[in-house]
This record gives C-alpha cells, structure tokens and sequence, in this order.
C-alpha cells in the first residue's frame, strides 16, 4: 500500500516503485491511500491503481486551524484501521504530504512493516515526523541524510522514476509529439499542476523566443493556465506546441535540448535520469525552501542554472532571457550540462527500493486475493 498524494511529486516516484515490484512479483497488488485532489484520480487511473480518496487540509502554520487538521488525521486513521482489518498490507510505503501520515501511523502500530519515500533534500514535515514509525527511509541525496533523527533507517538510493525515462530516446519525443526534427526543442513544464509563474515569464519572453528561429517550443501549461497561455501564444504569433499535461513525460524530456521547469525532487529525478540541461525556477512559495536546496544539488554538478523566482513576471523576465539566451546559442555549453545531469542520474533507484522491500518481507511478498472494501 502507498500512502500520499496531491501532487506528482508525492505520486510518480511510487508508480514507479510500483512498477518495479510488478515486474519482480508478477502478483503483487496495490491500493493508493491518496487525496481528493483531481491530480490522483488523474494519474492513478491512467496507471489503472485503486485510489482511496482522504478528506484532508494541507499542514497549516496558524494555530487555529491545528484542530481541524488534527480531527482529520483521526477521522482518516480510523479509515485506514478498517480498511487494515479487512485487507490487511504487506508493507505500507509513505510518499509524503499529509496523506501519508494516517496509514503510516496506523500500519506501524499494528505491526505492518512501514517505509518511506524521501525524495526531497530537506524533508518535509510529514516524514520528519513518521521517520520514527518507519523501517526504512529511502533518500535521493546524501545531505537529506542529516536531517533524520540519528538512529533513522536512512538509505540514499536516488529518486524512483518510471521506465520509460530509461527507454525514451529523442526520435520517440518528436514523434510522439509532431516537432521538427530539424529544430532544436525548448521544454516548458510547471511540474504535474502547472506553475503561474514560470507561464508568465515564458511569456512576457515570448518576443526573445520567436526571433530563435531555429529553435521550437514545447509548453506543458497546467490545466488552468492552458487558455490563457495559449491566447498569449496566439496574440504574439508564435507558433509552438502547447499542452495542458501530458502523461508522456519521458518523451517530452528525451525530444528537449533545454527545459525550463521547477526544482521538484522528482522532475530532477527525471531530468537527470534522460540527462538534460535545464533551468530552474524553484517554487517560491515553501516556507522551507526545499526546492531551492534540490536545485542547488544539480548546480554543484554544473547539471543547471538557478533561476530565482520573484513572482512578478516584471522581475522574472530578464532574469529567465539572462539564463536562457546563452544556452540556447551555446551547444557545447548545453551538451556539458545535459553530460553532467546524466552522470548524476540514478535510474535504477526503483529497482533498488523494489528489492529492499522485498527483502524486508523476507524475500518474497505475500500476494492476496483481492477484496471489495469500502470505508
């Protein structure tokens, strides 16, 4: 079972551990403990997974509304007692966020082996707490190591990515997304939602980036930046291909030269896993910042630039053409970084976590047949 949700970086790296131990126990099977947030159903249905939906707040800082977000914990903890009674997992697998503490919770207080998945340089809140209730923590990067009370089960393996970004080679992204294959390709994404603010200086670059005639521009926009974007497209008459989302990630990857994205845990999984140069814009609104210090881990490689967003496209603008432009007109600059990015990767990551969970098990998992449960 694999507790979280609410966005792709708390969903992916988990299909892909999913997908490892598919392949390893052809009948293993599973059940997401995720959220009500559309982005699950999307993604979990499209990888046909069983969803249990939890109503939960995000963590909240003002003390007033702890109550609430305690009574939901309870109120999704004693779901997930019922549902463990009933059909009772093997391993409960945590992917962080506050959908994840329930069924950890639960599941080491009933003597159901527990793990995490850690793929964030600073841990989060959610598995800095349930580190305690876990046998295992998987990280991406060393330094996340240290902020793991010591005594944590702690192993750095990388970040789980699917097998497709194994596989994906450029003719597959150019095929499977109709671009030149003459031109080089910048890939805009906002992650899994989409991101308002990387849209907006894309845009007010929009004059930059049509005079790089011999580049061509593929925009994952996010569901609800996707008209705006386009009309902003239209308005400048700027032809590129524009998408709300794709389920193609390692296509769109594999066909870019450069991509323009944020600094989830994930995505850098991914762009170091194809081997990409990029530019960062980390998402500003964290308190903790933790995408700024995921991004620093790729620019101590020379795998990226970083660049800072100030939210206003005023300010993002020249910053992102500062970034961009000499990247765009230096191959062996792009070439360096993407070499660099690629050395970093850790593509087998879910292979690794696959068989250590196997291994927790005492070498083999224990397949069920499935039950109707309802809670």
């Amino acid at each position: 079972m694999f507790a979280g949700g609410g966005t792709g970086g708390h969903l992916y790296p988990a299909l892909a551990v999913a997908e490892a131990l598919r392949l390893r126990e052809a009948g293993v099977r599973f059940r997401f403990f995720g959220t009500e947030r559309a982005i699950d159903r999307r993604i979990l249905e499209a990888a046909e997974h069983e969803l249990v939906p939890q109503s939960l707040p995000t963590f909240a800082l003002a003390p007033w509304r702890w109550p609430q977000v305690v009574h939901a914990l309870r109120v999704a903890g004693r779901r997930c007692r019922k549902l463990f009674e009933i059909d009772r997992p093997t391993v409960v697998v945590g992917t962080g966020g506050i959908g994840s503490i329930p069924a950890v919770r639960v599941a080491a207080q009933s003597g159901i082996l527990t793990a995490l998945l850690n793929p964030d340089a600073l841990p989060g809140r959610a598995n800095r707490f349930l580190a305690k209730h876990a046998d295992a923590v998987f990280v991406q990067w060393e330094e996340a190591r240290r902020h793991f009370r010591k005594g944590s089960a702690v192993h750095v393996v990388g970040c789980p990515v699917r097998e497709s970004f194994n596989r994906a080679t450029p003719d597959s992204g150019i095929q499977r997304f109709e671009l030149d294959p003459k031109r080089k390709t910048l890939l805009i994404t906002g992650a899994s939602q989409g991101s308002r603010t990387v849209n907006e200086a894309i845009v007010a670059n929009l004059g930059f980036l049509a005079a790089m005639s011999d580049w061509q521009l593929l925009h994952l926009t996010g569901e609800q930046e996707y008209q705006e974007v386009r009309r902003a497209y239209e308005e400048a008459s700027v032809d590129a291909k524009i998408l709300p989302f794709t389920d193609f990630m390692s296509d769109a990857l594999a066909a870019a030269d450069l991509v323009v994205g944020r600094a989830g845990a994930s995505t850098l999984a991914e762009l170091t896993a194809v081997g990409r140069a990029s530019v960062l814009m980390p998402y500003p609104f964290h308190r903790d910042q933790h995408q700024v210090a995921n991004a620093r881990c790729l620019v101590r490689a020379s795998a990226t630039r970083i660049v800072i967003d100030q939210i206003e496209p005023a300010k993002n603008a020249p910053v992102l053409r500062a970034a961009l432009e000499p990247l765009m007109r230096d191959e062996a600059q792009r070439t360096a970084m993407a070499h660099a990015a690629r050395r970093m990767g850790q593509g087998q990551a879910a292979w690794a976590i696959a068989d250590h969970l196997i291994a927790m098990m005492g070498g083999e998992i224990a397949v069920q047949t499935p039950q109707s449960v309802e809670v």
